[in-house]
Formats: C-alpha cells, structure tokens, sequence
C-alpha cells in the first residue's frame, strides 16, 4: 500500500521532515518512491517557509490511492489540497497513567469505586467535628 507520510532529517533535536510517497512496508526513513514537498516545525505557522508542496504531484499520488499519514493529512487540509481530517477523540489521554490501568480492568472497577465515594461523604461530618472540637481544648488551657 502506498502512503504519504513524514520522513525525518536534520539534525539533533532540529528536525525538518520530508513528506515522501513510499511503500508502507519500507522504514520511515528509508527509500522512497518520490519526494513531495517538506516541513519544518521550527518555524512559525505565520512563515511560508515552514512548508513546501508540490501541489500537482500531491494531487496526482491521491489519485493513484496513496493514503496520507494523519500529520501529512492535516498539512495537506491546512493547504487546500484535501479536506481537513475529523479531529480525532482520545479520552484515555485526560487519566493519569497509572488510573488508566483500573479502567481497563472493565466493569469490576465501577462497583469497587461506588462504595469508596459513598464513604467519603459520611467520612466528611467526622473530620469537621474533629476541628471543633480543637479550639474547645485550647480555651481549656
């Protein structure tokens, strides 16, 4: 299958990526079948500079049936030459690492964490009366 996608160059922690037509099954750096244009993320989104297409070519590859990567799909709905791709929803992203790991214990989690929060409200009168009952002491002294 053929695919448009980044391929990474530069330098350490200087990245410019070429955007390439290549053979799904060939390494991300590797050989390609024809250069498209670039990208460099350095540069601000405001510069003509930060990209380079070659808008024919493009046009071309996605007619034949090269699919672009999800990155290359936003560059080229960015530039017009494709619609812009849905935005895509990842709600594991917001839970912390370790949390995400209980979630997919599946059902068996939710009905160990709804005795916890009904625990919590009657814990709550307790740790109020215990302030209370603190300044009484120091009036004592």
């Amino acid at each position: 299958m053929l695919k448009m996608r980044l391929s990474m160059g530069g330098t350490k922690k200087r990245p410019v990526y070429k955007i390439v037509v290549a053979d799904s099954r060939f390494p991300r750096d590797g050989r390609f079948i024809e250069k498209l244009g670039f990208f460099n993320p350095l540069l601000p989104k405001e510069k003509k500079e930060r990209i380079g297409l070659d808008s024919e070519r493009i046009k071309y590859w996605l007619g034949q049936g090269a699919q672009p990567t999800t990155r290359v799909a936003r560059l080229l709905g960015e530039n017009d030459l494709m619609p812009m791709p849905e935005k895509g929803n990842n709600p594991q992203k917001a839970i912390p690492k370790k949390d995400r790991k209980k979630g997919e214990e599946g059902s068996e989690a939710k009905p160990a964490e709804a005795p916890k929060e009904e625990a919590k409200p009657a814990e709550a009168p307790k740790e109020e009366a215990k302030p209370a009952e603190a300044p009484k002491e120091e009036e004592n002294k």
